[in-house]
């Protein structure tokens, strides 16, 4: 009875993520037809908004990135929390090279809160010149039409805040290269079938688009200064007030670093750790995410059900391949398509850490997360 009862569950697991699988290669193909928007007659100015904090790999090609966009108006604004910040004369250094480029280089101080990226945006929100806001970390890179491609899709009025996906680009160690995968396939999966089955009423960065007036009227950044992942935060607002959001159609490059196994392991645990506190009902629901693993399981448990394990197990590298190569065009998973079930198993043991524990290890602190998606500092 036990046996059969294991069984039951392990086919319900697996039938289940299949169906997700299923519905992950929906979203995609409906976001592949998806047309793009028409170019625009006349292009409103842009901000641009660089939250830095210390060196990053390839910090100077990010930044002259945004400097080189073929744009007819536009201002860069970069913000370090110090002085002694090594990213300050980085930026001095970059901003001097494009004099052309309106820019403002800004140190906010220390901020009496833990999220030092929400006190940046808050004093560049401030001190932007324009409207239309293009937030992106220190460790984005873009092609010069970026602005462009923005600027046409925000010519629809209704439109409030856009996430651009992005295309993690790794280093060569091999845990930088599963934490890209993770991102390119399983994290863009979900982000895809949640547009697909009920639109976007969230915000992940590291690049958002957004009206400065929205940002206004949903009470600034300083709201949300004790979240940690403010970025969603400020996406689940602007829908639940009716403003348009929406995924962009433009891809950027996320540059990752090449971090070994103690690195990698401190951000995953942070981001699910961060899930499971902000929304315990969905981090459960993510189960549905893991086709291969469940099908590893049935596998060991009932080799009978082999058929099915291998339908799990195809249409889950297709959906992979889909979306990541199909979308984000990445490279990585058209090269090294076999690290996908690796990685897949690597992230359901972390999913499942992530129910222990409720803290997290940020840039050298360790912080506290509170059930609603706030954190604090404890050492």
């Amino acid at each position: 009875m036990m046996a059969t009862a294991v069984t039951v569950v392990l086919l319900a697991l697996v039938a289940g993520a299949t169906v997700y699988t299923l519905l992950s290669l929906e979203a995609a193909r409906r976001f592949l037809d998806a047309k793009a928007t028409s170019a625009l007659n006349e292009w409103p100015p842009i901000s641009i908004l660089k939250p830095l904090a210390g060196l990053e790999d390839e910090l100077e090609a990010n930044l002259r990135s945004f400097f080189e966009q073929e744009y007819p108006r536009f201002e860069v604004l970069m913000a370090v929390s110090t002085e002694e910040d090594p990213a300050l004369p980085l930026a001095h250094r970059v901003a001097s090279a494009y004099p052309h480029v309106p820019h403002k280089i800004m140190v906010t101080g220390e901020p009496p809160y833990p999220n030092r990226k929400v006190c940046s945006l808050d004093r560049m929100v401030k001190a932007s010149a324009y409207d239309l806001l293009v937030m992106s970390d220190s460790d984005i890179r873009v092609c010069p039409n970026m602005l462009r491609r923005i600027a046409a899709e925000f010519a629809d009025s209704k439109l409030a805040l856009a996430t651009c996906p992005y295309r993690a680009v790794p280093g060569s160690s091999l845990w930088s290269q599963l934490e890209a995968i993770l991102m390119n396939t399983e994290f863009w999966s979900g982000v895809l079938t949640a547009w697909l089955l009920e639109g976007m009423r969230f915000a992940v960065g590291p690049t958002i688009v957004a009206r400065k007036q929205v940002i206004e009227a949903l009470g600034g950044f300083e709201t949300l200064r004790h979240y940690l992942a403010e970025d969603f935060v400020l996406g689940q607002r602007a829908a639940e007030r009716g403003f348009g959001v929406s995924l962009s159609r433009y891809v950027v490059e996320h540059h990752i670093g090449n971090s070994g196994f103690r690195a990698n392991a401190h951000h995953r645990l942070r981001w699910v750790r961060s899930t499971r506190r902000s929304r315990p009902a969905g981090y459960i629901g993510q189960l549905f995410t893991y086709p291969v693993p469940l099908a590893l399981l049935l596998l060991w448990w009932s080799a009978s059900w082999w058929p099915l394990c291998l339908v799990a197990f195809v249409l889950r590298m297709v959906a992979a391949w889909t979306v990541a190569v199909g979308i984000l065009r990445d490279p990585l998973v058209r090269r090294k398509w076999w690290l996908v079930p690796l990685q897949d198993c690597f992230s359901f043991a972390f999913w499942l850490a992530g129910f222990a524990g409720n803290t997290i290890q940020w840039r050298g602190k360790v912080f506290y997360l509170e059930p609603d998606g706030k954190f604090r500092e404890i050492r």
